[in-house]
């Protein structure tokens, strides 16, 4: 591919079949497209003129249409913009109506303050609403949610949601939830440089690492599926490390941390069957934080 011209101008015109076009973006051009050097004026504002060799005129005149809406788009897109905006609002009304008339007093209990049982950490995914699945409804679960449900010692987002969780809420249970077909999970089984999510899903792949044996005799989706489950049980554990979790089980057998993952395909919650005493004794050597 030959390389491309960037021409980040304020106002860039297009001249083609004689016309010039408006462009609200700058474009990114192959200098072969150019039967000579584009000509440049400026005077306040930078305008270009670009004529472009015969063979190549109609490929550059649709890539010009895709970069630029036209006006009619415009306004369509505008339309359906505020359309999706004022949709939750009108939403909005509906449920508090319907809560209302369901229980009159339900506003003025939910503002006195919140006493949830359960703390969710689950997966930014947007197909697994926490309260819905789980059939709980506002005020009964405290919820933190990122890609792939991690739980990082590094992340003061999460350590702060525990810890308020644990020692103000005073929360029975914490649950990590992930789910099948992960997107985060697959990411970090794919080598490749992913940029930003590097770091994060590093955490994942260092999952990956400690059951790389296991993962390696599986294949197709099951790989992905058992390295979901795989990441909730050191999830799991991470909960289990912070001194907030220890130091409230040792006083009050509380909170008891639970592993589950989520099915798109029937919807249902699987429990993995965390064993919280178990997982406590296996690291008190070393991440003891009790005393």
């Amino acid at each position: 591919m030959p390389p491309r011209l960037r021409l980040p101008l304020p106002h860039v015109r297009i001249a083609y079949n004689g016309s010039p076009r408006p462009a609200r973006a700058s474009h990114l051009l192959p200098p072969s497209s150019f039967t000579q050097p584009h000509q440049a004026h400026s005077q306040g504002q930078s305008s270009v003129f670009i004529y472009p060799a015969q063979h190549q005129q109609r490929q550059f005149s649709a890539s010009i249409r895709r970069t630029c809406p036209t006006m009619a788009e415009t306004k369509e897109i505008k339309r359906y913009l505020q359309q999706s905006h004022d949709k939750i609002f009108e939403s909005n009304r509906k449920w508090a109506e319907e809560q209302k008339a369901k229980n009159p007093e339900f506003f003025e209990k939910l503002s006195a303050g919140q006493s949830p049982d359960y703390l969710w950490i689950g997966c930014s995914d947007s197909r697994i609403p926490a309260e819905a699945i789980t059939g709980l409804g506002p005020g009964e679960m405290f919820i933190h949610r990122n890609i792939a449900n991690l739980v990082c010692n590094t992340d003061l987002n999460v350590m702060s949601v525990v810890n308020y969780a644990v020692r103000h809420l005073k929360v029975k249970h914490i649950v990590v939830c992930g789910h099948y077909g992960c997107g985060g999970v697959k990411a970090a089984m794919t080598p490749q440089d992913l940029g930003l999510l590097n770091p994060w899903l590093r955490n994942i792949r260092d999952v990956y690492r400690l059951h790389e044996k296991e993962l390696d005799a599986i294949e197709g989706d099951a790989k992905y599926d058992r390295l979901v489950e795989l990441n909730v049980v050191e999830q799991c554990r991470n909960v289990i490390k912070t001194a907030a979790v220890q130091q409230s089980f040792a006083e009050n057998e509380f909170p008891v941390v639970h592993g589950w993952v989520f099915g798109f395909k029937d919807g249902l919650l699987k429990d993995l069957k965390i064993d919280h005493e178990a997982v406590l004794k296996d690291i008190q050597k070393i991440y003891n934080l009790t005393s």
